[in-house]
């Protein structure tokens, strides 16, 4: 008996060694590596970048009882522009929506959309769209069969777009005010220049002006180094704090919904130290609220989970 524990115990040592008997010189050529200044922000390369992302969207009844996915599957190519005041051109390869057990479709009208994108103080184009997203390309979308998508699904397509942007926003140079250029070492946080921003929300006829989504207080943290697709990145966390949202749907004339809700979003972002690209990005976010339709009694409160994955990937052939 007595034999046996000691055996598991030499194993377990032996196991343990590479970790606890870390030649000296090494680990400490390691805590200079983690304790050295790093540029967070340098000039993207000008390689074409493929970008891969799936978006889900989870419903919770009222008694916590999860409610199936919908899965938002978008792909992405990024030509990266010479003229910074025009931006980079991005493509939609494809874009897919899967809702709950019904089969995957593809939004035909998506496939090979051409627009560019370029980061600016207010986040907003000359006409107010967020981004410089074209409101008009998701009026009265429809699936591969010619079906019409629901005004929640077709906002949350055009909310994609917008969702994959946003990791710039955290892991760019900002233009004004605190943000990754202000991380230098490991453990550095700032309070981001996006906190308690108020961007717009509205979309074509049914979500009208008026409609936004306000931001707690974000924090963006360097937490470390990591390793994706074979690049050294930084690691780096956000966390919206508080947020707030509003919506004033119109489904059809003289008839207004209204929504309002809290929002917690976070996630973490790795970015090429060498090229500046982001290669992967996580978002997770909880959503709480609560909706009045004109003449009923009740309203309508709501719970709804999300997850986001970004991949930086290579070109299929």
């Amino acid at each position: 008996m007595f034999r046996n524990i000691y055996k598991t115990l030499v194993i377990g040592l032996l196991l343990l060694s590479p970790l606890s008997y870390l030649p000296a010189q090494q680990l400490s050529n390691a805590v200079k590596v983690l304790k050295q200044e790093f540029n967070l922000v340098p000039p993207h390369s000008k390689d074409v970048q493929y970008f891969d992302m799936v978006s889900k969207l989870q419903q919770h009844a009222p008694d916590g009882t999860p409610l199936g996915w919908d899965v938002y599957h978008l792909s992405l190519r990024c030509i990266p522009s010479a003229d910074p005041s025009v931006g980079d051109e991005y493509t939609c390869l494809k874009f897919s929506v899967k809702l709950h057990d019904s089969a995957e479709v593809l939004i035909p009208a998506l496939t090979n959309w051409k627009y560019h994108f370029k980061l600016t103080d207010s986040a907003k184009d000359s006409q107010g769209q967020v981004f410089g997203i074209d409101h008009s390309k998701f009026e009265n979308i429809t699936d591969e069969n010619g079906k019409r998508l629901p005004v929640a699904n077709t906002y949350a397509v055009y909310n994609a777009f917008i969702d994959f942007h946003s990791m710039s926003v955290f892991a760019d140079r900002t233009e004004a005010g605190k943000g990754a250029q202000n991380l230098h070492h490991i453990g550095d946080k700032v309070i981001h220049s996006a906190s308690f921003s108020q961007p717009p929300v509205n979309l074509g006829s049914q979500i009208a002006e008026g409609s936004y989504f306000k931001n707690g207080e974000i924090t963006l943290t360097f937490k470390g180094l990591g390793l994706v697709n074979q690049k050294a990145s930084a690691l780096l966390g956000y966390d919206s704090g508080e947020s707030s949202f509003y919506m004033l749907m119109k489904p059809m004339a003289n008839m207004e919904i209204t929504t309002k809700g809290s929002s917690h979003y976070w996630g973490d972002i790795y970015k090429d130290l060498s090229s500046g690209w982001i290669q992967k990005a996580t978002l997770h976010e909880m959503v709480v609220s609560q909706t009045t339709i004109p003449g009923m009694t009740s309203k309508t409160n709501s719970v709804v989970e999300r997850s986001i994955v970004i991949k930086n990937v290579k070109m299929k052939k």
